[in-house]
């Protein structure tokens, strides 16, 4: 693991006008992922730095040192008009390097000071450590919390997302988020077409998260994008050979599922949720990152309040130490 430490002139960075994203702004402290996650869609993103989208983004961590007084700095500034400001959307603010960095407490901060509401995507139980804080700041902002949990099963989650905590670790995550009375939305996410669709493994892992005490879940079928996809690719004709060409009928040459398959999976899903007692969207908040742009966000995931616009905010700039 190689972690290469940058000074960023911006961390606050404007989604595109045309996105279908519930918010305007994002902060990603770190920039590649130590997850490794095999499907995960902001691989190609590396390759901007001239690093490849493989192996390259599960190990060469770009870690923006002064994110929070950056962020500081810009949230004070008077043409900020305090919008959300969503984490995690790109690559995990929780991952091995905060561990050593400890980068989100100054930003929790800033945010907070600020009168900034945010929220948080994250498979990393490190977050843990800043249950304290957040639950401070969601007294004086909107906070939105979200888990991420695929799978149950042990050994596929080693081998597909080999960087992880076990998802029973991400489960009793989930459990002290709601303890320290924060809400918890959780993204089961990706959805792994004949690995993960079945009813006993869905039926199983909801029930799960449900007893763990989530405010709503999210369902969503596996997304393939470019960089993703080559690398997923790569891990399915190893581990699962047998599958490699009804994936190619379910995804062809694009990076969604066949709708076909789509509306399987919700029909499949539905009668969970309501088993479970779990709510299964929040509202019109549509656009996940990662995934069908129809797609809706769990209840709690986002901040309660509606975004307001905002002024423009120049897009990110780094600078090496």
């Amino acid at each position: 693991m190689v972690f290469h430490e940058v000074r960023a002139k911006t961390v606050l960075n404007k989604v595109p006008g045309d996105s279908p994203m519930p918010f305007r702004w994002t902060v990603n402290p770190y920039r590649g992922c130590s997850h490794g996650c095999t499907y995960c869609f902001a691989r190609n993103t590396h390759t901007y730095l001239d690093l490849d989208a493989g192996h390259d983004f599960n190990s060469q961590v770009v870690v923006k040192v002064n994110a929070a007084e950056v962020l500081a700095a810009r949230l004070n500034s008077p043409r900020w008009t305090r919008e959300h400001v969503a984490m995690g959307t790109n690559t995990d603010p929780y991952q091995r390097a905060e561990g050593r960095y400890q980068l989100m407490p100054g930003i929790i901060r800033a945010l907070a000071d600020s009168g900034t509401p945010f929220s948080i995507l994250t498979k990393g139980t490190t977050l843990a450590k800043d249950l304290p804080l957040l639950a401070q700041a969601a007294t004086r902002v909107p906070v939105g919390l979200g888990v991420s949990i695929a799978l149950v099963d042990r050994h596929l989650q080693r081998s597909l997302e080999p960087g992880t905590p076990s998802p029973q670790a991400r489960l009793e995550l989930v459990r002290k988020i709601r303890d320290a009375g924060l809400p918890c939305g959780v993204f089961v996410a990706p959805v792994l077409p004949a690995l993960t669709d079945s009813v006993e493994h869905l039926d199983s892992l909801l029930g799960e998260i449900a007893a763990a005490g989530a405010t709503g879940v999210t369902v969503l079928a596996l997304h393939l994008r470019p960089g993703a996809k080559q690398w997923f690719a790569q891990w399915l004709r190893r581990e699962h050979p047998d599958l490699v060409e009804g994936y190619r009928a379910l995804y062809g040459t694009g990076s969604y599922v066949d709708k076909r398959y789509r509306a399987w999976l919700s029909a499949r899903v539905k009668p969970l949720l309501r088993k479970h007692g779990l709510a299964s969207g929040q509202g019109t908040a549509r656009g996940v990152p990662g995934a069908d742009q129809e797609a809706t966000w769990p209840a709690g995931a986002l901040p309660a309040d509606p975004a307001v616009p905002a002024q423009r905010v120049d897009q990110e700039q780094l600078t090496l130490l």
